[in-house]
C-alpha cells in the first residue's frame, strides 16, 4: 500500500505529464541558406578555371557593357535642342536636312557650315552697299558691287586673295573627324562656330546666356544670307548700284 506522501507524488506526476500532453508543440526553427552563401556559390560558378585576373575581369566587364542596349540617337531631336530654334517657327527644317537618321557628327558639320555662311553673309550685307559709296583703297570706277572686284587690282592677284582666305580655313580642318572613318563629320568635342577668337570678351560664361547669344547670331546671319542674295539679285537684274 502507498503512503499518503507516495500518493501525493503520484498525483503530481500525473498532472504534470497530462499538462505537457496538451501543451502547444514547441516551434521548430529550421536553418535557411543565407543570401551571402548564394552569392558566394554564384561567384564560384562564374570563376574561370585559371582564377580571376586582370584580363578575364576586363573581358567580363566588356561583355556586361556590350549587353546593355545603347540609347538610339535621334538626329532631329538633337538638332532641335541646338541654339537657333526661335518662335514662331521653332525648329524649322522643311527639307529634312537633320532627319532622325542623321548622326551627330554630320549635324554638327551642317551647323558649322550654317554659322560660317551666316558670318560671311553679315559681312557681305554690310560691305556690299557701303563699298559702292565709299572705297578709298581701290578705285572701282564707281561700278556696282557685284562687278567691283573685276575693276580693282585684286582681279590680277586673285590667287593671293584665295590664299589669304585659305589660311583662315585651314584651321577648321582640325575640327573634323578622321576622313578615314567619317566623311563630313565634326568632332563631338568641338563647339560649332567656336574659333577661339574673342578679343572683346563678348562670350558669356553662363550657358543659358551663351545659347541666347548664339541664337541671335544665327538669326542675324540667316537674315543676312537672304539680304545679300537679294542685293546681288537686284544688281544682276538692273545692272546698276543699289543706291
Amino acid at each position: 500500500f502507498f503512503s499518503h506522501q507516495d500518493h501525493h507524488a503520484t498525483m503530481l506526476s500525473f498532472v504534470s505529464s497530462t499538462s505537457n500532453a496538451f501543451a502547444a508543440p514547441a516551434r521548430v526553427i529550421r536553418p535557411t541558406a543565407a543570401p551571402a552563401a548564394a552569392s558566394i556559390r554564384l561567384a564560384n560558378e562564374m570563376e574561370p578555371e585559371e582564377g580571376w585576373n586582370v584580363d578575364n575581369l576586363t573581358d567580363m566587364m566588356d561583355t556586361a557593357s556590350n549587353s546593355v542596349a545603347p540609347t538610339t540617337f535621334n538626329g532631329a531631336t538633337f538638332a532641335a535642342a541646338l541654339p537657333g530654334a526661335t518662335a514662331p517657327l521653332g525648329y524649322f527644317d522643311p527639307l529634312n536636312f537633320c532627319s532622325a537618321e542623321r548622326d551627330e557628327e554630320t549635324i554638327r558639320f551642317l551647323r558649322e557650315v550654317e554659322i560660317k555662311h551666316a558670318r560671311v553673309a553679315m559681312l557681305a550685307a554690310l560691305g556690299f552697299p557701303v563699298a559702292e559709296q565709299f572705297h578709298p583703297l581701290f578705285a572701282s570706277d564707281d561700278a556696282p558691287s557685284y562687278v567691283a572686284f573685276q575693276q580693282t587690282p585684286l582681279q590680277t592677284f586673285w590667287p593671293v586673295v584665295v590664299g589669304v582666305i585659305a589660311v583662315a580655313e585651314v584651321f577648321s580642318v582640325f575640327t573634323f573627324e578622321n576622313p578615314g572613318t567619317k566623311l563630313w563629320g565634326i568632332r563631338k568635342d568641338h563647339v560649332p562656330g567656336d574659333l577661339g577668337f574673342d578679343p572683346l570678351g563678348l562670350k558669356p560664361s553662363n550657358a543659358a546666356a551663351l545659347a541666347e547669344m548664339q541664337t541671335k547670331e544665327l538669326n542675324n546671319g540667316r537674315l543676312a544670307m537672304i539680304a545679300i542674295a537679294g542685293m546681288v539679285g537686284q544688281e544682276l537684274a538692273t545692272g546698276s548700284k543699289l543706291f
